[in-house]
Order: structure tokens, then sequence, then C-alpha cells
């Protein structure tokens, strides 16, 4: 029992080191560059909080719901 929440502890922590990076890769950007990948630099949470590209929707769904591409 205690392996498994010692398991669990060190994969949040993973997550959120390697959400942490991203963030900062992400912010480092200037909002050109951000432009340039379709997002503007408040998206950054939302689009880190998403689930990864493997699992991500079609685009055409993605645009029903109203999220933006770059073109």
């Amino acid at each position: 029992m205690l392996t498994r929440i010692l398991k669990g502890l060190t994969e949040r922590y993973e997550n959120w080191r390697r959400w942490r990076r991203a963030y900062e890769e992400l912010a480092a950007l200037d909002d050109r560059s951000l432009a340039d990948i379709g997002i503007t630099r408040s998206e950054i949470p939302y689009v880190l909080s998403r689930r990864p590209a493997t699992d991500a929707r079609p685009a055409r769904q993605a645009a029903v719901c109203g999220l933006r591409h770059a073109a």
C-alpha cells in the first residue's frame, strides 16, 4: 500500500515537472512565435492541460468546439 502511494506521488511530481518545463519553454517564446504555432500567451495553461497530441480530437471536431488553429 505504501509503495502504491509513493509511486502515485512520484508520478504526479514527474507530471508536474514535465508540465512546468513545457510551460517555461512556451512562455519564453515571443508573441509572434506563439502566434505561428496558433496560440496566444493566455492560452498556454489551457494548451498544456489538454490531452497529448496522440489523443487529440480530429480537426473538424475541434473546429466545431471553437478551437482556433494556425492558418
